[in-house]
């Protein structure tokens, strides 16, 4: 979303609306119906591992989902492509005045609604923005756990929100949740490996590295060897043991989620299979699901059984 732009219907007017944080509408250009149906329209134009709001999630709680993903998405490009920490800090302004009851941006009319339809507290979208003005100031991480340090304010906030949707509001199915978001992110990580090393980004923690005998250098060289196959076996294992774990929630949520849960836990799964598929080397070519993959996953979805 380079240009951040998008074109909406409201009240029958069409309107190309800058998504600039501060921009404002002319009065009366967005009613709250307007606002999801922009917030849908910029979901859709997206590609994404998994689409945000699948064809198996009650249609009803589609919009819902839309306006959670616009206000990431946006963010999130705030960050990555404008690398603008003014930007976020106008952003975080927006939601401030959403929880007041003052929205004036499209997403946070949309969102405002959703928050007060289902009582959602602001730490998971605050959470996000200090994920994503992290991103500003990318510094890679020195362990494990400082990865999934950053997991639990990039990803985890995303999984408790659609919880909130729900009505799940326990740390039991939180702490599920968490697993199966922080899993799916390091799958994401390890399949983008050479797409992140373009943008001059590592996420192989530096102590995992060091263990296995991999360096910055051979990374930038796209040496595939030994070492670098052991790495990625190791970082993989553990997203593996995450997805497992936490896709045991899918036998605790009602089936209107579980589905849902069954292809994002079970989608972090089918990347890990892809990722062995090419033996770990990521550099001759990513690691993608092939058509037979999406249909395994949404047979699986249908059955609400997790293939694991």
């Amino acid at each position: 979303m380079a240009n951040a732009r998008a074109n909406v219907q409201s009240e029958g007017t069409s309107y190309a609306v800058s998504a600039a944080p501060d921009a404002s509408p002319p009065p009366g250009a967005f009613d709250v119906a307007g606002a999801y149906q922009f917030c849908a329209r910029l979901a859709k134009s997206h590609y994404e591992n998994f689409t945000v709001a699948s064809w198996l999630m009650p249609r009803e709680m589609r919009p819902h989902m839309y306006a959670i993903y616009a206000y990431a998405r946006m963010a999130d490009d705030f960050a990555d492509e404008h690398h603008d920490l003014a930007m976020l800090d106008a952003w975080e302004r927006e939601l401030d005045l959403a929880y007041a009851g003052t929205p004036r941006h499209p997403v946070f009319i949309a969102l405002a609604d959703t928050v007060r339809r289902f009582k959602i507290p602001r730490e998971p979208f605050k959470d996000l923005l200090t994920a994503f003005r992290s991103d500003v100031d990318f510094k890679g991480f020195d362990t494990l756990d400082d990865l999934l340090g950053y997991s639990r304010y990039s990803a985890n906030p995303v999984g408790r929100l659609v919880l909130y949707l729900f009505g799940y509001r326990d740390a039991e199915r939180q702490h599920l949740s968490d697993l199966v978001c922080s899993g799916l992110q390091l799958a994401n990580f390890w399949q983008d490996v050479a797409v992140d090393l373009d943008k001059g980004r590592i996420y192989l923690p530096r102590r995992d590295m060091e263990r296995f005998g991999v360096t910055p250098a051979d990374l930038a060289a796209h040496t595939s060897s030994r070492e670098f196959v052991d790495l990625m076996r190791h970082e993989a294992g553990v997203a593996r043991a995450m997805l497992v774990e936490g896709g045991e929630l899918h036998k605790r949520v009602d089936k209107r989620l579980r589905r849902d849960i069954v292809m994002f836990a079970g989608g972090g799964l089918a990347i890990i299979r892809a990722i062995d598929r090419v033996n770990y080397n990521v550099f001759r070519m990513r690691p993608e699901l092939v058509k037979l993959d999406y249909l395994k996953l949404g047979w699986s979805a249908i059955c609400g059984r997790l293939e694991v």
